[in-house]
């Protein structure tokens, strides 16, 4: 069945979202990494992890609660903006309080200068127009696209010319304060919406978000847990190159998957008084992540040996390890992204939150363990198998939750996944054939070779597989005719 329209329109604003901001993202990754060190990253990714977990005060996730219900009023509107200016508030001074403890226990004297200024964020960021939830909501998601392109362009613009500048972690932080300021701002141009204090809804909102909350602190243990056990067994550097390595190599997540995920969610709510209806959407969905997101994880584990030194620098020539194992977690845990926001529009968040939790019991002895074994490279494997032992545990509950079987999971999976493997292997053919060099221009050329031979091989594979199998309708067919929509409206042809 065709993913809906207007769930497909959202996915094709959030993937061009990602691709925008991943663009940026690129350049300012290559421009950071070689004006500043691993330890700054580390002590930035080490700052940001405890002003996460104070932020997890606001994690009751009341902007999914307003998307969940249909009939939402202006009182749910107004307590939830209340709710997150208190959070921010109270974010705020607890970083203020903690910093100087969280210092000393980590033996790093910068934190405390560090975690007052970045309290400031977490102050700013609790006043953010609740109006805009409306953008997802409504699926108006060219607005949601301007709304959050605008604040990477801000930050980007800034963070740039203060690397320059001072060539140090204030970089980092002044580009994580521009972001917070520019999401406020925007919001209140973009969304007429004025919220005022109001707590008339709390009850409502409290009761349905509060499987939210333990699932977001879950979710916050699974993603952070590793920032906190290597800041204080590897220290600031081990923590930036595993910090560097987690950002490039989950890409097929963040940078593809987490916006059609976030696209699709208003979709999945419209229809989940059919359960026969939303499997089809589910499976038209998974085929979409499974397309973008696996290709792109076996890519950057099949070229990080010349990503690396060309978009980073020789002084992260020790993330490729890490990299090459933590590309095929997230491609793994791409598979898996889309089953939270199924439990909750089925009315079974508890189930979100016992399969994380459970994740998060095996993960964190598994990270303790390993680290200690091996460093970052056991933290990178720690999550590789963490996430490969969860894969058939999540896709048997969403058989029982809403009867999709074995076939209905092969489907949209089979083409890409052959797809993928076949091109790891041409791209290793080809690295391995072109040699090793010194030279930064020939590491460019070879990269480039690498990427084309992978483009070529995965779309040639995907597209033979899927004439063989009588080109059935799903995500091959939905990116084939928004390609050919998209070529007839270059030549001003789209209507004919």
């Amino acid at each position: 069945m065709k993913i809906g329209t207007e769930m497909a329109k959202g996915a094709t604003w959030m993937v061009a979202f990602k691709f925008a901001e991943r663009g940026l993202g690129i350049i300012s990754t290559m421009i950071l990494a070689r004006l500043l060190v691993p330890a700054d990253f580390g002590l930035i990714a080490l700052a940001t992890s405890f002003i996460a977990i104070l932020e997890l005060l606001s994690a009751f996730g009341f902007d999914v609660a307003l998307i969940q219900n249909q009939n939402a009023e202006r009182k749910h509107y107004d307590t939830a903006w209340t709710m997150y200016v208190i959070f921010g508030i109270v974010s705020a001074v607890l970083l203020a309080i903690f910093a100087i403890p969280v210092s000393h226990f980590y033996t790093e004297s910068k934190l405390v200068v560090v975690m007052l200024v970045l309290a400031l964020g977490s102050l700013i960021q609790g006043f953010e127009n609740i109006g805009v939830v409306d953008f997802r909501k409504g699926l108006f998601f060219r607005k949601e696209f301007i709304y959050m392109l605008s604040k990477k362009v801000a930050s980007f613009s800034v963070t740039i010319p203060a690397a320059f500048i001072l060539q140090n972690y204030w970089a980092l932080i002044i580009g994580i304060l521009t972001n917070k300021l520019a999401g406020v701002t925007m919001s209140y141009i973009l969304h007429p919406y004025r919220p005022k204090l109001s707590l008339a809804a709390i009850r409502e909102l409290i009761h349905f978000s509060k499987w939210l909350l333990i699932n977001n602190i879950l979710y916050f243990l699974k993603d952070r847990s590793a920032d906190f056990i290597m800041g204080k067994m590897v220290g600031t550097r081990g923590l930036g190159l595993y910090a560097i390595s987690y950002e490039i190599s989950n890409m097929p997540t963040t940078e593809l998957v987490a916006p059609i995920n976030r696209a699709v969610f208003p979709g999945y709510a419209k229809q989940s008084s059919d359960i026969n209806v939303l499997r089809q959407g589910v499976i038209g969905v998974m085929g979409l992540i499974t397309l973008f997101a696996l290709p792109a994880g076996f890519g950057i584990a099949s070229t990080a040996e010349l990503l690396v030194p060309v978009v980073l620098g020789d002084k992260w020539l020790d993330t490729i390890p890490l990299m090459q194992v933590l590309a095929f977690y997230g491609a793994v845990t791409a598979l898996q992204s889309n089953f939270g926001y199924i439990y909750i529009v089925i009315g079974k968040p508890r189930l979100m939150t016992a399969i994380t939790a459970a994740n998060v019991a095996v993960l964190i002895p598994m990270l303790l363990f390993m680290i200690s074994m091996a460093d970052a490279r056991g933290a990178a494997n720690a999550f590789l198998i963490t996430g490969l032992l969860f894969l058939p545990v999540n896709y048997f509950l969403l058989h029982r939750n809403i009867n999709l079987t074995l076939m209905d999971l092969v489907k949209p999976v089979w083409r890409p996944l052959i797809g993928a493997v076949t091109m790891y292997i041409a791209v290793a053919a080809v690295i391995k054939f072109l040699g090793v060099t010194d030279e930064i221009s020939l590491k460019i050329t070879y990269l480039a070779l690498a990427v084309l031979t992978g483009v070529v091989v995965y779309v040639l594979v995907v597209a033979i597989l899927w004439l063989i199998a009588g080109k059935p309708y799903g995500a091959e067919h939905e990116v084939l005719d928004k390609t050919i929509w998209r070529i007839r409206q270059f030549f001003g042809r789209a209507d004919d």
